[in-house]
């Protein structure tokens, strides 16, 4: 039995792994750093002060990780004010399921970003629970930002289902003894190794219904 539905963002909602990729390469490069291919996986999944702290020690940035991390995250939210790169049947996808399930949000993202989001899209209301993880202390794969979520809503976690749609967040949300839904990214597609623990896979947010989250209902 379900009793509450959490959905990651970035690549579930927002069509937004490219737009990080292109900032934060932007951003490095401009600054004499590297950004290669083995950079950008390495971060995948982080949280921010994760991330900003790899790139400090291991792209050749030599400004402080809590600088970066500023500096990136403005430049994303003026990205998102130019254009806020949704996936289409996100919006619909929330609403349908939140008409049976409270639902809660964990995400990579800092939490102006997902501020943002969920004021632009007018979802803030729906989601009794937003979690983001620079506010636990491990970002994915490891399940602190699902778990802190579930927490939350007052809800255990085993009695959750998650929305995700990369290798990292598939694994968090397994972690955290949760049933996992994974939609995976086209540009960034989870590995076999962890679409295979992924309770169900569709192909695109659009398919997601309340049987999807609960077969048993």
């Amino acid at each position: 039995m379900i009793d509450a539905v959490i959905f990651d963002m970035d690549g579930v909602l927002l069509d937004s792994e490219e737009v990080w990729d292109a900032v934060r390469e932007r951003y490095v490069r401009e600054r004499g750093g590297r950004y290669d291919a083995e950079v950008q996986r390495a971060m995948m999944g982080m949280s921010s002060p994760e991330w900003s702290r790899y790139l400090h020690e291991h792209a050749g940035l030599t400004d402080e990780p809590e600088t970066i991390n500023a500096d990136v995250v403005r430049l994303m939210l003026e990205s998102y004010r130019d254009e806020l790169p949704l996936i289409d049947g996100a919006v619909d996808a929330v609403r349908r399921i939140a008409d049976v399930w409270p639902l809660g949000l964990a995400s990579s993202s800092n939490r102006p970003l997902i501020e943002t989001v969920l004021d632009e899209t007018e979802l803030a209301p729906l989601f009794g629970a937003v979690v983001s993880s620079e506010e636990v202390p491990r970002g994915k794969p490891a399940p602190d930002v699902y778990l802190e979520a579930a927490r939350r809503l007052g809800v255990d976690a085993s009695r959750c289902a998650a929305v995700e749609d990369s290798h990292s967040g598939v694994r968090s949300a397994k972690a955290a003894g949760m049933r996992v839904v994974a939609i995976p990214n086209p540009t960034y597609p989870p590995g076999d190794d962890a679409l295979a623990e992924a309770d169900v896979v569709l192909e695109r947010i659009g398919e997601l219904t309340p049987s999807v989250i609960d077969p048993q209902r």
